[in-house]
């Protein structure tokens, strides 16, 4: 009889667990609309001509796309004046990081440094590659302690991961000590690569003062990723890339998968990047969208922490209910959001930047909800509150 033999590491593995589907929560609850803020998702859709270039080019789904994807290369190269041998793409930019990791470390030897809690595809897929984890606890305002960091780092170290705007915060650290920590790590561990994601850099008030990458300062030791699922709205076709030193980016294109970003996420990349419209339309809905999640769940007696991002963290007033019942509460009302129990942190909610219906459902929603719940904690009725 066959028996599977694995790593203990794999053994020990949590899964990453995804936002709820709109879909699962509508046959659950037997809804007929549901609004979803969860997982970071463009409030605009997808870019209007990036759905032209998908429907342009459906016909020829059955043709592989040309390799390396030279056309979007090129393109990105553009948008961030630099040579193209700098830039690669893949599917989503988890591609990106699973390739990073077997490049770089070499299982049962070498290690990555990140902070906890973070981006669970880096640890995950550190561990899965046999690489060693190393974790430094955010401080308690979410900000970084990059000298703490560092502790972590030794011979063995090849990747540091940082996240600039930090996911599940917001927090955008400033741009000099992101500077200042590749140029102690050049100093300290030379064989070592600063993965600096920016996957919501460009919610920031403003990238070219927030980004290394935007304000054209690239450290020999750097790698920067983005990724076309946030403010270009193509979540759904899996498209991200990276900014790598040139010899590195050599190396990562030897060793991706043939065709991993597909002829039709390629065509509406493409469409994206030319559809400036939608990008100055999303930047205006998710940076005045945030803004009014900020003071709408302040003004709930909630506390919620500074973003840059497309998100905001929060968490809710004292002595009443706790987060999970706030979460699912939300969901009998046919909304979703993101609980934090995968971060370790039970207290805390993610709300994603909606459009402006969808952040005053959210704020509507959660002002009945604490109504409720005080409510039924001082045994009064709704209409004696009122």
């Amino acid at each position: 009889m066959f028996q599977i033999s694995v790593r203990q590491e794999i053994l020990a593995l949590k899964a990453y667990v995804p936002g709820l589907s709109i879909a699962e929560i509508q046959q659950k609850y037997g809804l007929a609309q549901v609004i979803k803020m969860a997982s970071n998702e463009n409030p605009l859709g997808m870019p209007p001509l990036a759905i032209q270039a998908v429907q342009r080019h459906a016909d020829m789904g059955f043709r592989y796309p040309q390799g390396g994807n030279p056309r979007l290369v090129e393109a990105l190269a553009r948008r961030h004046s630099l040579e193209a041998a700098r830039v690669v793409v893949g599917n989503g930019s988890d591609e990106i990081i699973d390739l990073l990791i077997r490049i770089m470390a070499q299982p049962g030897v070498h290690n990555l440094v990140c902070f906890d809690p973070c981006f669970s595809i880096y640890p995950i897929q550190g561990r899965i590659g046999g690489v060693e984890v190393r974790r430094q606890p955010l401080n308690n305002d979410f900000s970084f302690d990059f000298d703490a960091l560092l502790s972590h780092v030794d011979d063995n170290t090849r990747l540091v991961f940082v996240t600039t705007p930090d996911n599940p915060s917001g927090y955008c650290p400033p741009r000099e000590a992101v500077a200042q920590l590749a140029r102690r790590l050049a100093k300290t561990a030379p064989r070592c690569l600063l993965v600096v994601d920016e996957a919501y850099m460009d919610f920031a008030e403003n990238e070219q003062e927030s980004s290394l990458l935007a304000g054209g300062m690239l450290p020999e030791n750097t790698a920067f990723l983005r990724t076309f699922s946030k403010s270009f709205g193509l979540a759904g076709l899996r498209v991200g890339y990276g900014i790598l030193p040139p010899g590195l980016a050599d190396l990562w294109w030897r060793a991706r998968l043939p065709f991993s970003v597909n002829i039709l996420a390629e065509e509406a990349a493409l469409a994206a990047l030319a559809d400036t419209a939608f990008l100055d339309a999303t930047m205006h809905t998710v940076r005045r969208g945030r803004n009014a999640l900020t003071v709408g769940l302040t003004a709930l007696g909630c506390t919620v922490w500074p973003s840059a991002a497309n998100f905001v963290l929060f968490r809710l007033p004292e002595h009443t209910l706790d987060a999970q019942d706030c979460f699912e509460a939300l969901l009998r009302r046919g909304i979703i959001i993101r609980p934090l129990k995968s971060y370790n942190l039970p207290e805390h909610l993610r709300v994603s930047v909606g459009n402006k219906d969808e952040n005053r459902a959210f704020l509507a929603a959660m002002d009945a909800i604490l109504l409720e719940n005080h409510s039924a904690a001082n045994g009064l009725d709704n209409k004696e509150l009122k």
